[in-house]
């Protein structure tokens, strides 16, 4: 009897990624990654790549170097696609943007750098 009940209950069971699959959730299935590049002396460059291809760059960009007071631009790699670069070290604060303005979710956000 209680086996019965059972195997009634696993078909209708929550499955936290059922949504993720089904959706077209902002950056389900790629990673988002937050670099830093050293330059000259103290110097360094924050590069952001893996934002999904419909996204408008530069109006990111525009809200990133505004909120951030840097400068930076949009590179167009062969292989990568887009990259963002922005001046300094802003890896935290790219990070927290992404998330506040709802661009990508938390756990999709992937910080490389020393």
């Amino acid at each position: 009897r209680y086996m019965v009940e059972l195997e009634v209950q696993i078909p209708s069971a929550f499955d936290p990624f059922a949504d993720a699959k089904d959706s077209d959730a902002p950056g389900t299935k790629e990673y988002v990654h937050i670099r830093i590049q050293q330059r000259n002396g103290k110097k360094s460059l924050t590069t952001v790549q893996g934002l999904k291809k419909d996204y408008s760059y530069e109006k990111i960009l525009k809200d990133l170097k505004k909120d951030f007071c840097c400068n930076g631009n949009v590179v167009h790699d062969k292989e990568l696609g887009k990259i963002i670069q922005l001046q300094g070290d802003q890896r935290k604060n790219v990070s927290h943007f992404l998330v506040q303005a709802g661009l990508v979710k938390k756990e999709q956000i992937k910080i490389h750098g020393f």
